[in-house]
């Protein structure tokens, strides 16, 4: 579901503490350039690529059992000083979320592209006003999203692997976001278009109080203030009666909080979502209530003074559509989950390679006649095993 956008740089204030604690890999400094009347600027950006390996292919008829390919390739300018300040974000992105059943025409694995929004390459770009004497910034364009602990360049994530709670959140938005930060407590609000439809009637909030420098509690909700129809788009393109409708209009709850000792940092996060019954959606209508809850725990482990760490998580996954067959989240109606990934990530300055290994089994699934999924050819096996070797700069 969720379509590729955090963003390099922006972070919303309210978030800015965990996302911090988040982060896998240590990006380098950035580059300052001298902007004449713009004042000075920062460039930034990142690239990589990996192979794969695939176990019980075949569900899909493109699916693949082995390949490469490049995962994210991104350029950000930012002006982060003075009254008025703005992000461009430009490149190509993917993600890979374990066990999704998304498939695309490279394949299973999520080939970084260019067309995932009707901006096409330009994945953010916004203008920031911030008064010096004044603890909240506004900020208009297209704007990242504020649901979930987990960012849409694998480089910020524990894991290449992104989970299933990843995948039933909203991405990018146009629209205008207000934040505010004020000692440990910071807050925003960004209303705008949700699942990149046009129609701006999606509203999202982030909240994040900080005990200290090593704890830290955020709560996320995000959803449709009114009725998204079937005529309108979703991410570049996509029909949205048959992109999925139940998504577009939910409503969604999530909290996350960061714990940090030494070189260990933990994540646990539970998320809910969910969407009323619509009768009214001519050709797609659903006639009870659909949604689904997650719970996740993402860890990182920094190994002194070497250029080494681990990274990982595990997660659980409850779909339920109100009648058998008629909205699939992630996998498949009513599909229950539990996924483990493990990131063992060497990096060097601007360099950096990790290994991800990724499993997940389906506690119910359906096979056979009807609707039906799984892995493997016919869609009947239980679990799936992936494998990346990932390599990559930063700078």
């Amino acid at each position: 579901m969720r379509r590729q956008l955090l963003g390099l740089g922006f972070v919303a204030a309210s978030s800015l503490l965990a996302m911090q604690a988040a982060n896998a890999m240590t990006g380098p400094q950035a580059i300052s350039i001298d902007g004449g009347p713009l004042g000075s600027l920062s460039l930034s950006g990142g690239a990589d690529g990996y192979g794969y390996y695939l176990g019980n292919a075949g569900q899909g008829s493109k699916e693949q059992n082995s390949g490469a390919a490049l995962g994210n390739a991104m350029i950000e300018l930012q002006k982060s000083s003075g009254l008025v300040q703005f992000t461009v974000e430009v490149g190509a992105n993917g993600n890979e979320t374990l066990g999704a059943l998304s498939y695309n025409a490279q394949g299973h694995v999520a080939e970084a592209a260019t067309n995932n929004y009707v901006t096409g390459p330009l994945y953010a770009g916004y203008v920031t006003l911030a008064p010096s004497n004044l603890p909240i910034t506004i900020s208009a364009g297209q704007l990242g999203s504020l649901e979930g602990y987990e960012g849409s360049f694998d480089w910020s994530n524990p894991s290449q692997f992104t989970t299933l709670l990843f995948y039933v959140e909203n991405a990018q938005s146009r629209g205008v976001n207000v934040a505010y930060s004020q000692g440990p407590i910071s807050a925003t609000v960004q209303f705008g278009d949700g699942f990149d439809s046009g129609v701006a009637n999606f509203l999202q909030a982030l909240g994040s109080y900080s005990f200290n420098a090593n704890n830290t509690l955020s709560l996320y909700y995000a959803g449709n203030l009114g009725r998204t129809g079937p005529y309108t788009f979703a991410y570049g393109g996509i029909n949205t009666a048959a992109y999925g409708a139940p998504a577009v209009n939910s409503q969604m709850v999530g909290a996350y909080y960061s714990y940090t000792n030494g070189n260990l940092n933990l994540v646990p996060e539970v998320q809910y979502v969910y969407a009323k019954p619509d009768a009214r959606y001519p050709g797609g209508g659903w006639v009870k209530g659909t949604g689904a809850f997650g719970a996740a725990l993402f860890g990182t482990y920094s190994l002194a003074n070497t250029p080494y760490s681990l990274g990982g998580w595990v997660e659980y996954f409850d779909s339920h559509s109100g009648s058998a067959d008629n909205y699939s989240w992630a996998i498949g109606p009513n599909a229950q989950a539990i996924g483990l990934a493990l990131s063992p990530t060497w990096q060097y300055k601007d360099l950096f390679a990790r290994a991800n290994a990724g499993y997940i089994y389906l506690l119910h699934h359906r096979s056979g006649a009807g609707a039906s999924y799984g892995y493997g050819t016919g869609g009947s096996s239980k679990g799936q095993f992936m494998g990346t070797l990932e390599a990559g700069v930063l700078f």
